[in-house]
């Protein structure tokens, strides 16, 4: 298959950026590179628009870095719930993949991120939480917190034995502040210790009026 060297225009993900030059198959170049405008013949002539191309591409790409970097941190404030079928034994069918993730974040936060730049090993294939590896940039990561979810409820906890019969227990009565009178079976209060009135102290006899003098006693007689 012959190849053709073109000048890049535009990024293109897996051939180059702005300004490269690269070899392509020379079908690609005259079906979809040159009709798109994503490159240019290399000619001496169309040599000329590297440096203004390299420009372009220095400002996308810092625009690009200033961008994923605001993301990462936004991002990593996040939790991504994502809802699954599971059996009552907690088991999920099938599993989550990357794909998945992107669409919830679109959903969920209005948030385009290209699956690409969601980094799993293999697929989730357990209710739980995870923290997932972001590759925004070349120069820029981040981590997204991803909580899955079942569908199906909970089964509910068996009773506790032991507190129902605690729950059961009759409460005893606390003593000490009212007691029945056994006749009439009405509540008599109990005075507190410390609400007894203290003995009062004995009172004194009035003194005897004291003895008239004797000289008074004699007028009186006569």
């Amino acid at each position: 298959m012959p190849k053709t060297e073109v000048i890049l225009t535009h990024n293109i993900v897996g051939l180059g950026g702005e300004s490269d030059q690269v070899r392509v198959a020379a079908g690609y170049a005259r079906n979809y590179l040159f009709p798109q405008r994503l490159a240019v013949p290399l000619t001496q002539s169309n040599k000329r628009q590297i440096e203004a191309l390299r420009q372009r591409r220095a400002e996308r790409e810092a625009h690009e870095f200033n961008t994923m970097t605001e993301l990462s941190k936004g991002v990593s404030k996040l939790t991504c719930v994502i809802k699954v079928k599971a059996g009552e034994d907690g088991k999920m069918f099938g599993s989550v993949t990357a794909g998945m993730i992107a669409d919830e974040l679109k959903h969920q936060f209005d948030i385009a991120l290209d699956k690409r730049k969601i980094h799993l090993e293999h697929p989730l294939r357990a209710i739980g939480e995870y923290e997932i590896e972001l590759h925004l940039h070349a120069e820029v990561k981040g981590a997204l917190k991803v909580r899955i979810e079942s569908l199906t409820p909970a089964p509910a906890p068996a009773p506790d034995a032991a507190a129902d019969a605690k729950a059961e227990k009759p409460r005893t009565e606390k003593r000490g502040h009212v007691k029945r009178d056994a006749e009439s079976d009405k509540p008599e209060k109990v005075e507190a210790a410390g609400d007894k009135k203290p003995h009062s102290a004995k009172t004194e006899k009035p003194a005897k009026a004291a003895k008239a003098p004797k000289a008074e006693k004699k007028e009186q007689a006569g």
